[in-house]
């Protein structure tokens, strides 16, 4: 079952090569006197003679997916050879300059490669102790035909901006290094800050996408020339791949090795004086001098406060489960996420405004500090911090005991604003020693009463489930739906618009505030209002509900109440206008007799 398929079989019988490429360790070429050879190592493809360098590896992947897919396209047999003599030579396959030997278990023999043929773009090939010649296209002939430098990989490392874990940068200006804990990035030298990630992200990727334009020298001679002896300055990746004390078995016990991670560190040097566009540096884990294009400068000029976070806050949203908004003389508010949706858990779990919440959190998330005032913070009365107008913690909720979490609230940040300066508001997070300003308008987007946050929807039921409704306004009109689902006066006369009652009844059943804004207040008007609808459901005709519409509002909304809810809310003009539709059929307007012409 192992053996190829027909069809298999003759394609491997055309191919010029067929080997396995999982299993080549290394390739030599020999082009003239120059012997170039490449290695597998730890599966990363290295240049070992004549430079010890990193390979480039689509170069080395790219000559034996050519390899895999050579065809013959003649062959001329041994024989023919034999017959005459002069063949070889005619050919450039007696002593010929380039050969190529693949290294690894079940290898083919060595392929020789000799003179263009008269048909284009093809050429005559052999393999070694053979005489056998075939006649093949040139294009693996082109992919080993090169000086071995151009085998050198131009990738200057083959980290990933991903896989770094810590920098270290020094610069005329000072030390710098930063960490990355979980997701995010620190700054922990020369202070300990919030870094922002996406800038680190740009200061890395321009080690890690940068491309070799010379190859100069090694590292190993007089540095002085490329301003190599005292640097300029330097960067330094360290890659979460390496490991300290890594645990090692070896036969029947196990040793432990301390495998410090010494980094990939990259120097800067002096700019070249004809290629004014690059500068020289030296890359230590290749043990060369390069040219790279001169904007790698640019990391030289990079201070701390280029790479601080101007999020005010840094909020994980995986492990939210509490915000907590604490205004003094006002009590607390706090939200608890419950099954994807947030409670007020400070009012008995009353279903809150889940969308308000995830707007809070994103409304938080996105704000910028406007100023870093002090880095530390030793004099919070000036700021107002001391005793905070409004706090916001933000904590993680377990309800039992694990091994990894205690029963209860965990707060993992804490946002306390205090004075106003101008536009701004002073802020700090109690876990960090800075003072920072933000835009005072945040805090009128922080509704400090538990009102504010209750779920928007008044009621929640299907509009043929209302039995009886009254409507007050400066009279009193009652109706009610009979056994046969038509309405009738209870108290009222004339015939009943139908459909404007349905239309009423939609509007009604599913309710929703535009807004809640608190405690009730003598402007809202709730104490005169304009119109009350009370009205009674099927599943219970004793319970009535009842909704209050007060005075207008300056948005070109109302006020409003409901009864079992506390506070004022709003609703649109365009609900209003659904409430008060008249109940009684309009009769409609007798047409005017047409005038009369007289001839």
């Amino acid at each position: 079952m192992k053996q190829p398929s027909t069809g298999e079989a003759r394609r491997q019988a055309q191919n010029v090569v067929n080997f396995d490429r999982s299993k080549v360790d290394g390739i030599i070429i020999q082009n003239g006197d120059e012997k170039i050879e490449i290695r597998r190592r730890d599966n990363k493809w290295r240049l070992e003679i004549p430079i010890k360098d990193q390979a480039d590896a689509a170069l080395v992947e790219n000559l034996l997916s050519d390899l895999e897919t050579w065809q013959k396209e003649g062959t001329i047999p041994a024989k023919d050879i034999d017959a005459d003599k002069s063949k070889l030579n005619e050919y450039g396959l007696n002593r010929p300059k380039l050969k190529l030997k693949l290294i690894g278990s079940d290898r083919p023999p060595e392929i020789l490669f000799g003179k263009d043929a008269a048909l284009e773009g093809r050429m005559y090939v052999r393999f070694e102790n053979s005489k056998e010649t075939f006649l093949a296209k040139q294009s693996v002939k082109k992919d080993i035909d090169k000086k071995a430098e151009e085998f050198r990989d131009k990738k200057l490392t083959d980290v990933t901006t991903a896989q770094v874990r810590r920098i270290a940068l020094k610069t005329p200006a000072g030390e710098m290094e930063l960490e990355k804990k979980g997701d995010h990035w620190d700054i922990v030298k020369p202070l300990r800050a919030r870094a922002d990630d996406e800038k680190v992200g740009d200061l890395i990727a321009q080690v890690t996408t940068a491309r070799i334009q010379q190859f100069v020298a090694d590292d190993h001679g007089d540095l002085r020339p490329y301003g190599l002896a005292e640097p300029r300055g330097s960067i330094t990746l360290f890659s979460q791949e390496a490991r300290k004390d890594q645990k090692v078995e070896i036969a029947d016990s196990i040793k432990v090795f301390g495998q410090d991670d010494k980094g990939q560190m990259l120097q800067i040097g002096s700019v070249p004086e004809k290629e004014k566009d690059q500068v020289y540096v030296r890359f230590a884990p290749r043990g060369a001098v390069y040219t790279l294009p001169k904007k790698i400068e640019e990391a030289l000029n990079t201070k701390p406060a280029d790479l601080r976070d101007y999020h005010l806050v840094r909020i994980d949203t995986n492990v939210l489960d509490r915000i907590t908004i604490d205004v003094p003389g006002k009590g607390k508010t706090v939200l608890a996420r419950k099954d994807g949706d947030w409670t007020i858990a400070s009012r008995n779990n009353a279903p809150a405004d889940s969308r308000a919440v995830r707007r809070l959190i994103d409304t938080l998330q996105n704000a910028r500090v406007t100023r870093f005032v002090e880095d530390v913070a030793s004099n919070l009365p000036k700021y107002g911090l001391e005793k905070p107008r409004l706090q916001i913690t933000f904590s993680s909720f377990a309800s039992e005991n694990t091994a990894e979490t205690k029963a209860g609230e965990e707060p993992f940040a804490t946002l306390s604003f205090g004075k106003e300066d101008g536009d701004n508001v002073y802020a700090r997070l109690t876990d960090e020693p800075f003072v920072v300003t933000a835009r005072r308008g945040l805090l009128d987007q922080i509704p400090a009463d538990p009102l504010q946050w209750q779920e928007l929807s008044i009621f929640k039921l299907k509009p043929d489930q209302i039995h009886r409704l009254s409507i007050t306004t400066d009279k009193e009109l009652s109706l009610e739906r009979g056994d046969n689902n038509q309405w009738h006066w209870v108290k009222g006369t004339g015939q009943i618009d139908g459909n404007n009652v349905q239309l009423l009844l939609n509007t009604l059943s599913s309710l929703h505030a535009a807004e809640w804004l608190g405690a009730t207040k003598p402007p809202d008007g709730l104490e005169k209002p304009q119109l009350t609808l009370a009205f009674t459901t099927l599943s219970d005709d004793k319970t009535s509900h009842r909704l209050i519409i007060g005075a207008p509002a300056n948005d070109g909304t109302w006020y409003a109440s409901v009864d079992g809810r506390e506070g004022a809310f709003t609703i649109s003009n365009s609900d209003l206008n659904s409430l008060r539709l008249p109940l009684v059929t309009q009769p409609s307007p007798t047409p005017s007799p047409a005038p009369s012409v007289t001839p």
